[in-house]
């Protein structure tokens, strides 16, 4: 492993941090999700107040990793495209509340239903537009936007692809669906509202004032000369992953750099600005911060472009990004005034590698947290688990489900194994369908838990039950952002595909028998 380090920005020193301790961590880490390069950089006290380079930027070449090494930082991008829609709003250009239609000139959302209520710009800023991850059925047979298309290759415009009209399946403000197109379109209406293209537009209105001379939408003399090469890691080791680009520019376009990404959180961190000029007024970033989006007040819902979460009551704010080839995580404590910046360029798209939980242990440490997230000290509360346990499938929306089967395919079934409370998703991802044992979560509250994912490289989540019908049984799980609705056990698909699994297991031992009778007889 190739580490080097930097000392901090001019006039902005490193009291208070560990060094040590933080390298040991990073060690740590690296060694559970080795990567080929990481940027890693911890923003504090008004600047970068420390990084580490570890590994390579490219394998061919050995160039090693610095501050102004370029990575591709993914859906970090939405962050942007979200400040740019703040900015208009702030100048009155846009209301976040008016219809996003009304300012779409080359394409409109198309809803399913003449009843539904419009969507918003708030509900493209918080994913509750109804949008699924995939427009329609037929997105799975083909790349679609954010998928990327070879580099050199003609990449169609935004405008061009959602010509016909963009998909809104379900009721807008009901569903939190993760979605691409969703701010695909909202770096849409930045273009047709400001009449400038969104990179060109970034670039004057964002990167421009915060000193982000090597960050970029498009692949352009700002971050092609010192941009790493993307690596996915498979039996035989490293690969270099095919260069794409990424069309939906508004949702993971981005380029940047750990220096030029630690000067971003310290803007965010100062409310709009920092050392080289402001983007946005304090009360907007404020707002932003805030919870937009909150089906259940136990959970901490989402902001404007940003996602928002907890570290044992310290407030963060973030996103983490992801394109093939590379993984990138962003998260501050606002309240605690420090972040953290995570840019690596080896992961695939199930998202798993060193970014994500380095960020969270390196953040964990600076605010004087227990390695471990999980509360062991915290009561269980058994006589609550027979309103919990049963079925629960995810809510109505065949094509903005998809995301989330992926994830927890055909729903989530909660039960007691060994003693414990446990979390078992009906998915062909041997690490998930195992299950994940329910921790408490709060100590007055026996319907709030953690579920720890640290083996897909994705830390620890938050879990509640809530939406109690007349027998007292539980009819809500929500699992971060996704919601399950309770269902009948004689919907539940488990016993069916355990009964499929098994026959045609049982059709396999009669087939290889039977073979093996006529090898026999020959």
């Amino acid at each position: 492993m190739i580490a080097t380090s930097t000392l901090p920005e001019p006039g902005h020193g490193a009291e208070g941090i560990d060094a040590d301790d933080l390298t040991a961590k990073v060690v740590e880490v690296q060694n559970r999700w080795p990567s080929a390069g990481l940027g890693i950089g911890v923003v504090r006290d008004g600047g970068l107040a420390w990084f580490q380079g570890v590994g390579v930027a490219d394998c061919a070449t050995k160039e090693p990793i610095t501050t102004d090494t370029v990575f591709r930082i993914g859906s970090i991008t939405k962050t942007f495209t979200a400040i740019a829609v703040m900015q208009l709003w702030e100048h009155g250009l846009v209301d976040l509340d008016t219809p996003a239609n009304n300012y779409l000139r080359s394409f409109q959302l198309v809803p399913a239903k003449a009843e539904f209520r419009p969507a918003t710009l708030r509900h493209l800023l918080t994913h509750t537009a109804g949008i699924g991850y995939w427009r329609r059925f037929s997105d799975l047979l083909r790349p679609g936007v954010g998928s990327g298309v070879r580099a050199g290759h003609s990449v169609q415009s935004v405008a061009t692809y959602y010509r016909s009209g963009l998909p809104v399946e379900v009721e807008p403000g009901t569903k939190w669906v993760y979605s691409n197109h969703g701010f695909a379109v909202l770096g849409q209406i930045v273009q047709d509202v400001s009449g400038q293209s969104l990179d060109r537009y970034l670039r004057e209105h964002v990167f421009g004032p915060l000193g982000m001379e090597h960050t970029d939408l498009v692949r352009s003399d700002r971050v092609r000369p010192n941009l790493a090469t993307g690596y996915v890691l498979r039996s035989q080791g490293l690969r270099e992953v095919s260069d794409r680009d990424v069309p939906a520019l508004g949702a993971g376009a981005a380029y940047s750099t750990t220096a030029d990404m630690a000067r971003y959180v310290r803007a965010l961190l100062n409310r709009g600005s920092n050392g080289h000029g402001s983007v946005l007024a304090p009360s907007t970033v404020t707002t932003m911060f805030e919870p937009h989006f909150q089906p259940d007040p136990r959970v901490p819902g989402m902001g404007l472009g940003f996602l928002l979460g907890a570290e044992d009551g310290h407030r963060t704010v973030g996103h983490d990004g992801i394109v093939s080839g590379f993984l990138s995580q962003m998260t501050i404590a606002p309240d605690d005034g420090v972040g953290i910046v995570v840019l690596g360029n080896t992961g695939g798209l199930d998202g798993r590698g060193a970014p994500d939980p380095l960020g969270a242990a390196l953040l964990r440490r600076l605010l004087d947290l227990p390695d471990d997230p999980l509360r062991r000290d915290l009561p269980m509360h058994p006589e609550s688990w027979g309103e919990i346990c049963g079925w629960y499938s995810p809510d109505p929306g065949p094509v903005t489900n998809l995301f989330t089967r992926l994830f927890m395919g055909a729903g989530a079934e909660v039960s007691v194994r060994g003693g414990r409370l446990v979390l078992r998703p009906l998915t062909p991802i041997p690490a998930m369908r195992r299950g994940m044992r329910l921790h408490p979560g709060d100590r007055d509250d026996p319907f709030v838990f953690m579920v720890d994912f640290a083996g897909l490289g994705k830390g620890t989540m938050p879990v509640v039950f809530g939406g109690f019908g007349t027998d007292g049984s539980t009819r809500r799980l929500l699992l971060n952002g996704m919601s399950f609705r309770r269902r009948p056990d004689i919907r539940n698909p488990r016993p069916w595909v355990i009964g499929a699994l098994a026959a045609g297991t049982f059709a396999v031992a009669l087939a290889i028998r039977h073979r093996h009778r006529r090898a026999l007889s020959c």
